[in-house]
């Protein structure tokens, strides 16, 4: 059995490279901020970010000159307003352009499968009569070998390191997730490395316990990283709820581009780690994310005598 913890700042530095592409993957709740921040706080540039739901680590990645380019499928900042780093760069190439290859979410679906069963592309139908298709010179239409109609497909995406964070993992790497899941499994295999940031690590035993939770396997993970609370201000099944208040505040902080230059020193380059960052913006925001216990019902896996 091979220990593959590490801490934040390690796995990043050791995992990721200038002029990289990067996928921060996790949908609606169980995004990797943590590690988006610690990006930041590495100073890391060249990037192109590989995200299906855009929101507040994306403009902070832009707004530290982190990225080139986004490949992505959704801009907004959830329900709580604009993504203002990101419309000055692509409305108007404020400092600089930035290069965005778009997708439906159904696309960014598709190129993560192809790059998890290494094929080239992968064939999506939904794009028949959309628009998209004509702006994006990638997306491509092909014959169907079997006499069918065309269609169209995309190209794999194969991130050189995808990070994802989940609930719990046991210190081999065995990840598992519950609640609402997206394309973490997928963009998982899809990427030539993989960090894991958890809320916590558990025994084993525990892991084995209840093995249809594990959602990546252990052999796929390179390093896998205990940051409790590292996906505010998204929220985590069964641990904290979404702070909706951190991210209207970040949509009215972001239309002056100096705002934002000006929270990233404080609050990311001016701190040490995740850990002085949540006491930075104040840890009694997490009495009220606080939530009540909600347990399934027990599963018997039976066993031999």
């Amino acid at each position: 059995m091979v220990d593959k913890t590490a801490s934040l700042s390690e796995a990043v530095s050791t995992h990721l490279n200038d002029g990289d592409t990067v996928a921060l993957e996790g949908f609606g709740h169980l995004v990797p901020v943590a590690a988006a921040h610690e990006i930041i706080r590495q100073r890391f540039s060249g990037l192109t970010l590989a995200r299906m739901s855009c929101d507040v680590i994306v403009d902070q990645l832009l707004g530290a000159g982190c990225l080139q380019g986004l490949i992505s499928s959704f801009v907004a900042n959830s329900s709580a307003g604009s993504l203002y780093e990101l419309r000055r760069r692509v409305e108007h190439c404020d400092p600089e352009p930035l290069w965005f290859d778009e997708y439906s979410h159904g696309g960014m679906v598709a190129r993560y499968q192809a790059g998890a069963a290494k094929l080239p592309f992968q064939p999506i139908a939904s794009y028949r009569g959309s628009d998209l298709a004509k702006k994006n010179p990638r997306i491509r239409t092909v014959d169907d070998p079997y006499g069918g109609p065309s269609i169209h497909v995309v190209p794999a995406l194969n991130p050189d390191l995808t990070i994802v964070h989940a609930q719990r993992a046991d210190s081999q790497g065995n990840v598992q997730a519950w609640g609402m899941l997206g394309i973490q499994t997928e963009a998982a295999f899809a990427g030539r490395r993989l960090v894991v940031t958890v809320e916590e690590i558990v025994d084993e035993d525990i892991v084995r316990s209840d093995p249809n939770r594990t959602i990546i396997p252990a052999h796929i993970v390179d390093a896998v990283v205990p940051v409790p609370r590292g996906s505010h201000p998204h929220a985590v099944q069964g641990c904290y709820d979404r702070d909706d208040e951190f991210s209207r505040a970040w949509s009215t902080l972001a239309r002056e581009a100096s705002a934002v230059s000006a929270w990233l020193e404080e609050n990311i380059h001016g701190t040490a780690d995740h850990e002085e960052f949540l006491s930075r913006i104040g840890l009694d925001r997490f009495d009220r994310l606080s939530i009540r216990d909600t347990f399934s019902t027990p599963v018997n896996y039976g066993g031999r005598v």
